[in-house]
């Protein structure tokens, strides 16, 4: 199983809007998640710099990375587009974590 972790940044006042978007997963995109090998992802808000960490395992990093072809991804990508920073193809942006120390 491969673990991931990134950042990405909420805009001011958007922490609520946020949580309640993914409190309402679609059932479609989570599904998509699950298809793309996703599991034990979580998201956590740092308050005061409003940065986002989230953590996933996947089985297959390549398979997972995937999903950001598929339609349900793109079609939240711009839902999710008016509370974060993101790339022109609004993607979230994001910085990948470098793994340094794990306790199995």
């Amino acid at each position: 199983m491969e673990r991931i972790a990134s950042v990405m940044y909420l805009y001011p006042n958007k922490e609520a809007e946020y949580k309640q978007k993914h409190d309402e997963l679609w059932p479609e995109m989570e599904l998509a998640l699950k298809e793309h090998g996703a599991s034990n992802y979580s998201i956590f808000l740092e308050p005061k710099t409003r940065q986002l960490f989230a953590y996933l395992e996947v089985p297959d990093k390549e398979q997972y990375q995937k999903i950001s072809e598929t339609e349900i991804c793109q079609k939240w990508w711009v839902y999710m587009k008016p509370l974060m920073e993101t790339n022109p193809d609004n993607s979230p942006i994001s910085t990948d974590l470098i793994e340094v120390f794990h306790l199995a």
